[in-house]
């Protein structure tokens, strides 16, 4: 049977089943240790590339032909609106030909094509090949019936994926963050945003809240880029222009406010609540008088969610407003507030060509560099030198924006402490005391 005989919930399920297989024991170290033994680094890359294009693999004497399946569930997701596998090209004005794990693959290949292979940059390139499926994936999670167990099918297929039998290259933390990034990047037809939204807000309350806190992070802090970069620190020009992100940043927004509503009448105490007040801040930062201000101001959003979210915020506001300060940058510590970038998946692209070219897998997700938490200093500081890090190949690498070369990733202490100073003063509204 072909993969276009397959019905879109068995296309999904044979696909899973197959990586379930694939992420476990140990097929990637037996690709990896066969890719290795090329005279150099461009020959094994030049395998794995041709391996990514066909997605076909073999290695132990096993061969894991995902071709069929790959091209429909793409052609599924394209129907629907959205490249998950291909990034965008802004110079050609075209989706790029080559999926994303194979254009930095090729970045890796100019640096060091003449080297002899590194079994650990190979690791983490697989690795990522497997990420982005996982990835395309997410967006089918509706034909397989349970949408809900889909999601949970998926997350503990990225565990297996970051797991002791790969690279220890560390992605993201949960499945509703792979559908970000499989819809961070810019798309000609934005119809397709909507449309998965109305498919999100079927999910249950876990898996919403879960999509909330990856989205309402990354809109933060992919709006204050547009806001400082695209929009020439124009906020009227910034609403008018992303008819697809104010949405979702309201949808992320209202829900977020649903669980801290539910927490608090809960009685779990503020540590409980910090990761999702977190999360709201970060949000709000881009345009806080959108939703806390007192201004009434037109967005393009639903407005029974604004509504909702400013009337749960304004019963909670004395409370929110000192559970905000905990989340205050501090000078010498990481802090999410700081961190602005065009689209959230370029942020992991560069944290994994940066792994790849030093061979060396990092700890720190995506889903790390969207949150202040401390969990110690050590991890601090590694999110600080990752921050720094991306801003410098972004600085190397600038884009044309409004006609100036620009980074389109920046990290900025002091931007960060002036956007949570913007957003405390709406948040406290008339409530001076």
């Amino acid at each position: 049977m072909t993969a276009g005989r397959l019905s879109p919930g068995a296309a999904f399920d044979e696909t899973v089943e197959h990586l379930e297989v694939a992420l476990g024991g140990s097929f990637r170290r037996d690709l990896v240790a066969e890719l290795a033994r090329a005279a150099d680094s461009r020959g094994a890359l030049t395998r794995l590339r041709d391996g990514m294009r066909a997605h076909r693999w073999k290695a132990g004497g096993r061969v894991l032909d995902l071709g069929a399946l790959a091209r429909e569930l793409d052609r599924r997701t394209r129907a629907d609106g959205f490249h998950a596998l291909h990034d965008w090209d802004g110079v050609a004005a075209s989706v790029n030909p080559d999926i994303i794990p194979v254009d930095v693959l090729g970045v890796a290949m100019d640096s060091r094509g003449a080297e002899p292979p590194e079994p650990n940059g190979l690791a983490i390139l697989i690795d990522y090949y497997f990420l982005y499926l996982l990835a395309l994936l997410s967006l089918r999670v509706w034909d397989a019936g349970s949408a809900d167990a889909g999601l949970d099918r998926l997350s503990a297929l990225l565990d297996r994926l970051q797991g002791p039998d790969g690279s220890g290259q560390r992605f993201a933390d949960d499945a509703e963050t792979l559908m970000l990034i499989a819809t961070s990047h810019y798309e000609a037809d934005e119809r397709c945003y909507p449309t998965l939204l109305e498919r999100v807000r079927g999910l249950d309350a876990r898996h919403q809240t879960a999509v909330a806190m990856g989205h309402a992070a990354s809109m933060g802090c992919h709006l204050r880029f547009g806001f400082e970069a695209t929009y020439a620190r124009s906020l009227d020009a910034m609403r008018d222009d992303n008819i697809a992100d104010y949405p979702w940043l309201s949808y992320a927004l209202v829900t977020l406010m649903r669980e801290y509503a539910r927490l608090v009448a809960a009685g779990d105490d503020s540590d409980r609540r910090a990761p999702v007040v977190e999360a709201m801040l970060n949000g709000l930062t881009p345009d806080p008088d959108a939703f806390v201000g007192e201004a009434s101001i037109h967005v393009p959003s639903s407005e029974a969610e604004r509504r909702e979210f400013r009337g749960s915020f304004d019963a909670h506001r004395r409370q929110l407003v000192d559970e905000l300060e905990a989340h205050r940058p501090a000078t010498s510590a990481y802090s999410p507030l700081s961190l602005r970038f065009n689209f959230c998946q370029n942020a992991l692209k560069g944290m994994v060509l940066d792994a790849v070219l030093w061979n060396e897998p990092s700890a720190v997700s995506l889903n790390d560099m969207l949150s202040g938490r401390v969990r110690g200093t050590r991890d601090d500081a590694a999110r600080q030198a990752v921050a720094r890090t991306l801003m410098r190949y972004a600085r190397s690498n600038p884009h044309r924006i409004r006609g100036q070369l620009l980074p389109v990733i920046v990290y900025d202490p002091s931007a960060g402490r002036r956007a949570f100073l913007t957003t405390l003063r709406a948040a406290r509204g008339r409530d001076t005391s």
